[in-house]
């Protein structure tokens, strides 16, 4: 290592040089003046500390941390990458449909489009058209929940925590709450249920074990302070063995006997039955407001495949409560959520229809066919990918749903494994994250495994370049 380079220090250019530089001035055109000179002044910076360490071991290092076409490369470079907009887009190669890391649902053209339109011009939000006076928001949404439901009441919120949150608070407060302890479940960002129902004001009342708890737990535990008899339906979880738990039409009896409350927290609910595709079944809201409970409440960005909400459905006098509550205010939503929910209940009306308009429901139910034909189609374009070194081959895999969802359900999917040829599997998924745009893979053993389902068509042959680049860019071609 040759001496630290004080004397090569004269060698870099000042600021104002490099802004004449042809690579650069063009960068101006593009970016903020700002932008660019922060981004000189970092690359400057970091190569005169490389002088002042010593960090090169020959005379064409130094020659390379000072040559101006060299500075102008890393310039662009730094500036691209600040100027990125810190959240975007991904190709989600991992198999997880519902991965909450990657922004869970993506919504489906009918959603983005109402988005669109609502972003871009005013809209009558809060306005009603007919009488040309003040509107409700949530007017956009309660009609066609009622009517794909059968409720007699809806209200819309931004998260189904939210909604958990304002219905226990609204009705309950200071009052009990009796809940089966095995249905005390811990959600997402580490929150549970207890800790919502301790911020609600209301009085957790535990009943049964965590493996079993029977209709007479419940009604030995009912008192006059009793508000509630809360069900919370085990969307990201499963005990199995010996158990028993009380269905929610027991509960349903129970409080009607008592003139009590039932309230259904399903997590992730949903409109459709999936079961007839290989799917576990679960409960469908439509079954849940059917059973008789008062009030039901769950995630829009979920199984439902819409923008993050919570929606809550019930008996009009209980919705209204909540509607009239200071949280209410607090928890609303904005348009844009109002634009893509409405648009993707609207899918709803058509059920067959929603599973191909609707990119989770679609993702869920794609034939294993259909599968196998994208993974060959990635595998067939990676091979024409020119001096592509790695070894590529198709396995049978297991796809996640995710997000809390049919914790049990693994489908069978394809998945493209790639061996890159140094063995360096995690620094070439390291380059895949960083790419444009990022891709995320899983490693298994040492190699890239790439699960198809969570793939779109589209996506393939910029999927197939973004691996040649980061395979090629690892093995310095």
């Amino acid at each position: 290592m040759l001496p630290t380079g004080k004397r090569y220090l004269r060698y870099l250019p000042a600021v104002d040089e490099v802004l004449r530089h042809s690579v650069v001035s063009r960068l101006i055109n593009k970016y903020p003046r700002a932008a660019v000179v922060e981004a000189i002044r970092k690359t400057l910076q970091t190569r005169r500390e490389a002088l002042m360490r010593g960090d090169f071991a020959s005379e064409a290092e130094v020659a390379d941390l000072v040559a101006p076409d060299g500075i102008a490369s890393e310039v662009a470079r730094v500036v691209a990458t600040a100027e990125q907009y810190r959240l975007r887009r991904v190709i989600n190669a991992t198999g997880v449909v519902l991965h909450t890391n990657l922004g869970r649902a993506p919504l489906s053209e009918s959603a983005i489009s109402a988005v669109e339109q609502v972003a871009r011009y005013y809209s009558n939000l809060e306005f009603d058209l007919v009488t040309g006076k003040r509107g409700s928001r949530y007017a956009i949404v309660e009609d066609v929940l009622l009517a794909l439901t059968g409720a007699e009441a809806a209200f819309v919120v931004n998260n189904n925590a939210a909604a958990v949150l304002l219905a226990l608070t609204s009705l309950a407060y200071g009052k009990e709450v009796i809940v089966s302890r095995g249905q005390l479940v811990e959600i997402g960002g580490s929150f549970r249920i207890p800790d919502v129902m301790r911020q609600s004001g209301a009085n957790l009342v535990e009943v049964g074990t965590t493996n079993k708890t029977y209709v007479r737990d419940y009604e030995a535990a009912i008192s006059s302070e009793t508000a509630l008899l809360l069900h919370v339906h085990m969307s990201n979880y499963r005990i199995v063995g010996f158990t028993h738990e009380t269905s929610v039409p027991e509960l349903v009896d129970l409080g009607r006997k008592y003139g009590i409350p039932v309230m259904s927290d399903l997590g992730s609910g949903f409109l459709v039955d999936l079961s007839h595709y290989g799917l576990p079944y679960e409960p469908t809201v439509q079954e849940i407001v059917a059973a008789g409970v008062d009030v039901v409440t769950f995630s829009g960005d979920k199984l439902l495949g819409g923008p993050q909400a919570g929606i809550i459905l019930g008996k009009a006098d209980l919705v209204e409560k909540m509607k009239r509550h200071p949280l209410a205010r607090v928890l609303r939503i904005d348009k844009l959520t109002l634009a893509a929910l409405e648009a993707t209940l609207r899918e709803y009306r058509d059920p067959e229809g929603a599973l191909r308009s609707i990119p989770i429901l679609k993702m869920l139910t794609t034939p294993q066919e259909v599968l196998k034909r994208r993974a060959r189609r990635l595998v067939r374009l990676l091979k024409q990918m020119p001096g592509f070194g790695g070894q590529v081959e198709i396995v049978p895999v297991n796809s996640q749903v995710g997000g809390g969802a049919m914790p049990t359900a693994q489908p069978a999917s394809f998945g493209v494994v790639i061996s890159p040829p140094d063995g360096q599997a995690a620094d070439v998924a390291a380059r895949l994250r960083q790419g444009a745009p990022p891709v995320i893979v899983r490693i298994q053993e040492d190699r890239l495994l790439l699960d198809v389902r969570t793939l779109r068509d589209d996506e393939i042959p910029r999927l197939a370049k973004a691996i040649w680049e980061a395979i090629t860019r690892g093995a310095g071609k």
